[in-house]
C-alpha cells in the first residue's frame, strides 16, 4: 500500500515509521527546510529525535497547491496536523479521490459566532467528496516509534476507510480496532484533553489518588453526556477512544495536557506553561469550544467549565478545586 502522512510532528512521524515496516510511505512536512533536514539526517531531530527513518519512508515537503499532485497516486492520506490545520489541509485535498483520515483530537475554534466543529464536521463542510475518518486512541508517539504495544481505533462511517486504516497500521506491536461511531471516537479524543488538564492540576496540588480517581470517573461521565447529545453511542466511551485515551492522557507524564495542569498548580501562568512545553497541548485550545458546544446542547460539564475558568484566569488552582467540591449533591447516574 502507498501511504502519505501529511505533517511531521512527533505523532505523524511515529505512525509513518510504523507503517513503513510493511508499506511504502511518504512523510510530508509543511516546511521545506524541515523536510530537507529530515531527509538528510534520516530522523526527525526536532520532534522525534533518535528514531531512524526506514529506507521505505521518503520525506517530501509540500503545502498548499503543491500538496494535491503529491497525494494523488497514494492509496491513503493521513493528516497529522494540529486541529487548527485540518480545515486548510482538507481543502487542499479536495478532488484527489484519495481516502483520508486525521489524527488530530479536538474541536476547531469557534468562528464568527459559529460553534467549533469536530473533525468530521469540518470535513463535511470543506471536502464532502472525500471519504474520511479518524485514527485515535491511547497513544504516545515515543512508545509507538519504539515498537511498544499500542491499540488504536479506526473510526469512519465508510467501511472501506476503516479497512484501509487497519491494513495500513495493524502489525506486531500496533493493534487497530474498527468502529463506525466516528462522532463518539472524536468526542472522546477531544474532551479527554481538557480533563487531563484538570487531572494534572489535581496531582500538582497533591490532592491524592482518591481525588484523581474521582476526577477521571466523573470526567468520563462528562465525555459521555456530551457525546450522546452529539449523536454518539454510549458503548464507544468504554472503549479505546473514551476510557482508554482518558486514562492515558490524564495519568501519563508524556501527556502535554496533563503537564499544563501540573505547571499551573506550581504557579506558572498559562503562557509560561504552554511555552515551556514547546508542543501543542490541544486541550488548551479546545476547552472553551467544548464548553460552548455543551452549553448549546444543554449538557452540564462542571469539570470542563472549571478548566476554562482556570485557563482564562478567572479561578486560581485551589479555588477551582473548591468550586467543584462545593457543588450541590446530585445522582451519580444523572
Amino acid at each position: 500500500m502507498k501511504i502519505i502522512v501529511i505533517g511531521a510532528g512527533a505523532w505523524g512521524t511515529a505512525l509513518a515509521v510504523s507503517a513503513a515496516q510493511g508499506h511504502t510511505v511518504t512523510l510530508s512536512p509543511r516546511d521545506p527546510e524541515q523536510a530537507h533536514a529530515m531527509q538528510a539526517a534520516r530522523q526527525n531531530a526536532r520532534y522525534l529525535p533518535g528514531v531512524p527513518l526506514p529506507s521505505s519512508l521518503t520525506v517530501v515537503g509540500a503545502s498548499g497547491p503543491h500538496l494535491l499532485p503529491l497525494v494523488q497516486g497514494h492509496d491513503l492520506a493521513i493528516i497529522a496536523s494540529p486541529m487548527a490545520g485540518l480545515r486548510s489541509t482538507l481543502s487542499d485535498l479536495r478532488g484527489s479521490g484519495v481516502p483520508v483520515a486525521w489524527l488530530c483530537k479536538g474541536f476547531e475554534s469557534a468562528v464568527d459566532g459559529r460553534p467549533g466543529m469536530l473533525g468530521h464536521e469540518v470535513a463535511a463542510e470543506v471536502a464532502p467528496d472525500l471519504k474520511g475518518g479518524a485514527l485515535s486512541g491511547p497513544s504516545f508517539a515515543q512508545e509507538v516509534a519504539a515498537g511498544q504495544p499500542t491499540a488504536l481505533v479506526a473510526a469512519s462511517e465508510h467501511l472501506a476507510v476503516r479497512d484501509l486504516l487497519v491494513d495500513a497500521f495493524h502489525g506486531a506491536s500496533l493493534r487497530i480496532y474498527a468502529n463506525d461511531d466516528l462522532v463518539g471516537v472524536e468526542t472522546g479524543g477531544a474532551v479527554k484533553n481538557v480533563l487531563a488538564i484538570a487531572t494534572g492540576l489535581c496531582d500538582g496540588l497533591g490532592l491524592g489518588l482518591n481525588a484523581r480517581a474521582a476526577l477521571i470517573t466523573r470526567g468520563l461521565a462528562e465525555i459521555t453526556r456530551l457525546g450522546l447529545a452529539l449523536g454518539a453511542r454510549a458503548e464507544t466511551f468504554m472503549g479505546l477512544s473514551g476510557l482508554g485515551d482518558l486514562v492515558l492522557t490524564a495519568t501519563g507524564d508524556l501527556s502535554r495536557n496533563r503537564q499544563v495542569g501540573l505547571l499551573l498548580a506550581k504557579g506558572q501562568t498559562l503562557a509560561q506553561a504552554v511555552q515551556s512545553l514547546g508542543h501543542v497541548a490541544e486541550g488548551v485550545y479546545s476547552a472553551r469550544t467544548v464548553v460552548q458546544r455543551a452549553q448549546l446542547l444543554g449538557v452540564q460539564m462542571p469539570i470542563a467549565e472549571s478548566v476554562v475558568a482556570l485557563l482564562d484566569g478567572q479561578l486560581e488552582p485551589q479555588a477551582a478545586v473548591l468550586e467543584l467540591m462545593g457543588r450541590d449533591p446530585v445522582s451519580e447516574l444523572g
